[in-house]
């Protein structure tokens, strides 16, 4: 088993309402089977997403559902966020990186629409059966380094799910479901890079995964808040401890003068 990854060259700078199928149709050729992995911040300036750098805190909160963690250091705060699309990260996605001078970037409104627009484009100008992965980096709990992930997908099967299925020993796998989407996604990564000035790669070898293109998207990768055992930052969660605490033993007062 194999696979490549190429990177799509000679792309020009995208503006507001650039045709991206067209444009990346015309640059490479396609096959069938093909998966594209498109970095989120074209697919943003295409669609307008875009505000001045001096509203960038404006923005961030904004695009904030909900505060997972704040922390204060020198070159200011970091907010880690759940953003609009439930993606929780640094500043909700709002980034200065790659963007025009002066101006800032926010994800698309609905990356997996975003996706199925772009996949829709590519399957009608090509006649190939391809998919699309629309990445965005972020950093993990617990380990150093950032790495690309799937926020929006669309003809891909965003998970290999081999629960119900046996090992090479022959032992039952009852947990393992391995997220496709984003393992395409940072190997893509490493073809696209972040100052090469290339915004697309073709991920060939990979046909298994592609699919129709009413297939789950990527925001079925999101786990649900009722699984999630990081809901906040540790900081957080002791503060409202603490506060659910005082305001107990406050009641408990309250309740034994009365009586």
């Amino acid at each position: 088993m194999a696979y490549s990854i190429e990177g799509v060259e000679g792309l020009p700078e995208i503006r507001q309402g650039d045709d991206l199928a067209q444009l990346i149709a015309s640059a490479t050729e396609l096959e069938d089977g093909d998966i594209l992995v498109v970095t989120s911040k074209v697919v943003s300036k295409s669609e307008g997403r875009i505000v001045q750098a001096d509203d960038r805190e404006a923005a961030i909160t904004a695009e904030t559902v909900r505060i997972v963690a704040t922390r204060e250091h020198e070159g200011g705060v970091t907010r880690i966020v759940e953003n609009r699309q439930g993606i929780i990260g640094a500043a909700a996605g709002v980034d200065a990186s790659n963007a025009p001078h002066g101006t800032v970037l926010l994800l698309p409104v609905d990356p997996d629409a975003s996706a199925r627009a772009l996949a829709t484009g590519l399957r009608a100008l090509t006649g190939r059966h391809v998919g699309v992965i629309l990445s965005d980096t972020l950093g993990r709990p617990w380990r150093e380094g950032q790495t690309d992930i799937a926020i929006g997908a669309a003809g891909v099967h965003v998970f290999d799910d081999l629960r119900g299925s046996a090992d090479a020993s022959g032992k039952p796998l009852a947990v393992t479901m391995p997220c496709v989407a984003d393992q395409v996604a940072g190997a893509a990564e490493l073809v696209k890079g972040k100052s090469s000035g290339v915004p697309v790669a073709v991920v060939r070898g990979l046909g298994r995964y592609v699919g129709d293109l009413d297939l789950p998207g990527a925001r079925s990768i999101l786990r649900p808040a009722e699984r999630d055992l990081f809901r906040v930052g540790a900081d957080e969660a002791y503060n409202e401890g603490y506060r659910d605490g005082f305001d107990e033993s406050q009641a408990e007062e309250g309740a034994d003068s009365a009586g």
